[in-house]
């Protein structure tokens, strides 16, 4: 029997102004990437994320699953990893996961193992939105 090839899960941290990018390889982290995304986010993860993988000489196929931080933190950060993330997942037909607290990355790599992963994975605010009401 052959020998069972690599997983290889991104670790995506969007809620605060610099964002991280992380590449874990059967638990082990094997790249990371951080960078002042503040208000250019949306402008710079997906370039970052072909920055990681390149670094790696790896590409989107051989990603096994992806992890997002799941906050609190920056609403707006927040929305646009998840985003980034949901899209890549379901682009890639992976799986996705939030988690959270201090050892979220090992604790995202443990729920995809698991099997604990939804089409779609959400981050949590610590409190709700604030947006503007609609005017009547």
């Amino acid at each position: 029997m052959g020998k069972k090839p690599a997983m290889n899960i991104l670790a995506i941290r969007t809620d605060k102004p610099q964002a991280e990018l992380y590449v874990y390889q059967n638990g082990a982290k094997t790249a990371e990437l951080k960078w002042q995304a503040h208000r250019r986010l949306a402008e710079t993860i997906n370039v970052k994320i072909d920055e990681i993988l390149d670094l790696l000489s790896i590409s989107l196929d051989s990603i096994g699953g992806i992890v997002c931080y799941s906050g609190p933190g920056s609403f707006t950060g927040l929305r646009i990893g998840f985003s980034a993330a949901n899209a890549l997942a379901f682009a890639c037909d992976i799986p996705v996961t939030a988690s959270g607290g201090k050892d979220w990355i090992q604790g995202g790599i443990s729920d995809l193992a698991a099997g604990k992963f939804g089409k779609i994975a959400a981050p949590e605010y610590g409190a709700p939105p604030r947006t503007t009401k609609p005017k009547k």
